[in-house]
Order: C-alpha cells, then structure tokens, then sequence
C-alpha cells in the first residue's frame, strides 16, 4: 500500500513539474502545445472551461500513470529517480509518435484530422508527428517534461 501512496505523491508531484515546464515553454514561445486544452476540449468547446477541465483531468491521469511507473518498478524488481527518467523517455516518444497521431484523433471528438473537411470546424489543430504542428521544440519540450515526471516519480518510489 505504501508503494501505492508514494505512487500517488510522486505523480502528482511530477505532474506538477510537468505542467509546469510546458506551461513555462508555451509563455516563452517555445511551443505552442496547450495540455489543458487539449484534454479539456474533449468535453466542452468552451475553451475557458475546457483549460480549468483539462487541468483537473491533467492531475487525475498523472497520478494514475504514476501507479503503471510503479507497477514497472515493481515488474523490474527495482526502481530509481535514473529508471524513472527513462520510463518517462519512453512515454514521451510514445506519446509524441503514436498517441497523437493515432489514438487522439479516434478519441477527441473536437480535434482536426486530414479527413477534416473543409466546411467542418475544429476546435483544436492535430500536433501530428512528435508534436512538430505545435512547434518545432515541442517534442524536445514534452520529452523533458516526461524526463522529470519520471525522474520524479522513479525517486518517490522505493522499491
């Protein structure tokens, strides 16, 4: 159970500083990526309760892929702040390639895809591969911001 616990502090610690760190890169013009709405846009169109949404469904789903980090600690039979970093890369590569550009446009009803039509409004552009629609450094922005979320979460769990 305490496994389960610091699972928990340590994710949403990291999401904190992941969070933060897009939301510092996207105030100084590093990217345009906007998490919050983009998680809040897939329940509503208004943008300014889709943003206040999508941070509160941003620290829910943080935490919770802290317990998958925790269970791969557990799988491996060790754990780290260095192990965390990694699993971090690998969900950043994993979210920049395949999750946006497969599994988001099937799931997010507002978010454009290339079978858009022309006369249809979306809400949201796609990011398209690692990210690039949203800025040329927003992989390498999301990339450290997954690094330090699993550097947290590797260091808030001992196994």
């Amino acid at each position: 159970m305490t496994v389960i616990w610091s699972a928990v502090a340590g994710g949403f610690l990291g999401t904190l500083a992941l969070t933060t760190i897009v939301r510092a890169a996207s105030e100084f013009g590093f990217t345009r990526a906007d998490l919050p709405l983009l998680l809040g846009t897939t329940i509503t169109e208004n943008r300014r309760k889709a943003r206040a949404i999508g941070y509160l469904i941003h620290f829910v789903i943080g935490p919770i892929f802290a317990i998958g980090y925790a269970g791969l600690f557990i799988a491996l039979g060790r754990s780290s702040w260095q192990l965390g970093a990694l699993i971090g890369a690998l969900h950043a590569v994993f979210t920049g390639t395949v999750l946006v550009n497969v599994i988001l446009p099937l799931l997010h009803p507002r978010i454009a895809t290339p079978d858009t039509a022309a006369d249809d409004v979306s809400l949201i552009e796609p990011p398209g591969f690692l990210m690039r629609n949203y800025g040329r450094n927003t992989f390498l922005i999301a990339l450290l911001a997954h690094i330090t979320f699993g550097a947290i979460v590797g260091w808030a769990v001992q196994i």
